[in-house]
């Protein structure tokens, strides 16, 4: 397996910038997510790397290589598209071979690593059906298969679960996991799914408009984003903002909540008097009230998802927030609620974005 390493990679169409300026490693056996919205250039980049888009500025290496300028077939990496693109008239066990079979492998080498994938992916009772006959899941296994034959140094997934039902996108989540352990294989893979990365991944790269907004493993990005951004971007339900202002003292800042006042450690960050954003997790609020501070506030809309409760809440001051309860709250619109915050599960961005203070539950 290999490292792969970008270094001031450019994409352009046209006068259109839709990779603007990437600076990123993946280490030898990492499993690493590109994550962002729609239109973020995550699947441009992904295909950079394969050599199906060509890269505008900046050098591509693999296991140590220039593969710039080199053609997708010799750079040694191995993709797995959202669409199987299996051929219907093939079985499963043509279909996972075909690759090496293109390429003029011998055909008891093809025999030996179909079964070896096949016994991997648990497709041994599939090989002699065709792709009409198998369900998604066992299709989108078929297509991961006729990746793992040609034993590629690196493999790039581009969002292949997002044609799968949440019950599937679940199951195949666990496999791919496992097959990353099994095969100890560099991975990239591509997905708008922020659960996905945060359950998959080893190191998740957050895209915004054709720009890194931070790398970091999954409970880097959720305890310490970076930014607005990347903190509303991680987390499910996402980070509530409130517009808060603040007073900064020696190494504190005080916070105006609604009905109470909230005292952050600044830890030697320099944080200045006036407006800025306050982030809390719904999880992190309180439901029955227990905190540093107690507001109160109005239920506007309940969820109740019997693990948990999921409460939109209005503040005082007409604020909007969720908050994550267990699946024994009971409280229905119009109902008032005690929430406790803690001052350790607190995130403060200043009126560029940027995190000033990032509250950590885990220290």
């Amino acid at each position: 397996m290999a490292d792969v390493s970008l270094r001031g990679v450019k994409k352009q169409f046209g006068a259109l910038s839709v990779i603007k300026g990437v600076d990123l490693d993946v280490k030898d056996g990492e499993f690493c997510v590109f994550v962002g919205p729609s239109g973020c250039g995550k699947s441009t980049l992904l295909r950079m790397i394969a050599g199906l888009e060509e890269i505008s500025a900046g050098t591509l290496l693999i296991a140590g290589k220039d593969m710039t300028s080199v053609g997708p077939s010799e750079r040694g990496v191995a993709m797995v598209f959202q669409s199987y693109a299996l051929y219907p008239h093939m079985t499963v066990e043509e279909n996972i071979g075909f690759g090496l079979k293109m390429t003029g492998h011998p055909k008891a080498m093809i025999a030996q690593r179909t079964a070896t994938a096949a016994k991997m992916l648990q497709l041994e009772p599939l090989l002699q059906r065709k792709p009409g006959q198998l369900s998604g899941g066992q299709r989108q296994r078929v297509a991961i298969g006729r990746a793992i034959v040609r034993e590629p140094e690196v493999f790039l997934f581009d969002e292949p679960l997002s044609n799968l039902d949440a019950a599937l996108r679940v199951q195949m989540r666990t496999e791919l996991s496992k097959l990353h352990q099994d095969l100890k294989a560099t991975m990239i893979y591509v997905t708008h799914d922020q659960v996905e990365a945060m359950t998959m991944a080893d190191k998740i790269v957050v895209l915004s408009a054709g720009k890194i907004e931070q790398v970091g493993s999954p409970l880097e990005l959720y305890h310490r984003p970076n930014n607005l951004f990347v903190a509303g971007f991680i987390g499910s339900p996402k980070m509530n903002f409130l517009t808060v202002r603040v007073t900064a003292e020696a190494q504190t800042a005080k916070i105006d909540l609604p009905g109470a006042t909230l005292v952050l450690e600044a830890g030697g960050r320099s944080v200045s008097n006036g407006q800025m954003t306050l982030g809390l997790r719904p999880e992190h609020v309180d439901a029955k009230g227990q905190g540093d501070v107690v507001i109160e506030a109005t239920v506007k809309l309940a969820e109740y998802l019997g693990s948990e409760t999921l409460f939109f809440v209005t503040l005082a001051d007409g604020s909007e927030m969720a908050v994550k309860a267990d699946g024994l709250a009971h409280e229905k619109p119009g109902d008032r609620l005690k929430l406790g915050i803690n001052a350790k599960s607190c995130h403060l961005f200043d009126k560029d974005g940027n995190a000033v203070i990032n509250g950590d539950l885990t220290r």
